[in-house]
């Protein structure tokens, strides 16, 4: 594991925000069906000042107006990479992440997708439980 500790660690000196970082984990973490690290990235999003009002909306980003050029151009490409085996990266998906970021952007966004997806696999793979607080189970 201390491979990933390390990759994860290392995305904290991309040049992409932290805000667009955890949008990213969250919705890679959402389509793959990751409890865990939805319970993790959720309040990460927070703290990084993502309004909880785009959070509640991010299933549904494609139908919000909450979402800027930028964030969809990246939430495209996080559900084409996550879902590789169904849109095999498409051409469309990849030329909207050309067009917003620089070619640097792009490795780095590719990064985090990547990372977060092995991390998702890690989880869900290995069943890890998200703690629970009493009230939570009522």
């Amino acid at each position: 594991m201390k491979p990933m500790f390390a990759l994860e660690e290392s995305l904290a000196s991309l040049s992409i925000d932290a805000a667009m970082r955890e949008l990213l984990k969250i919705r890679a973490s959402q389509i793959n069906g990751c409890a865990y690290c939805l319970n993790m990235h959720l309040p990460a999003a927070r703290k990084a000042g993502v309004p909880q009002s785009k959070l509640d909306v991010l299933a549904g980003w494609r139908e919000s107006p909450a979402f800027g050029t930028r964030e969809r151009a990246a939430l495209t490409w996080c559900e084409a990479l996550t879902r590789v085996e169904a849109t095999g990266a498409d051409d469309h998906s990849f030329e909207t992440l050309a067009a917003a970021f620089s070619a640097q952007e792009q490795v780095e966004i590719t990064l985090i997708i990547t990372t977060i997806n092995a991390w998702n696999r890690i989880a869900v793979g290995f069943r890890s439980q998200h703690p629970v607080e009493a009230r939570d189970t009522a």
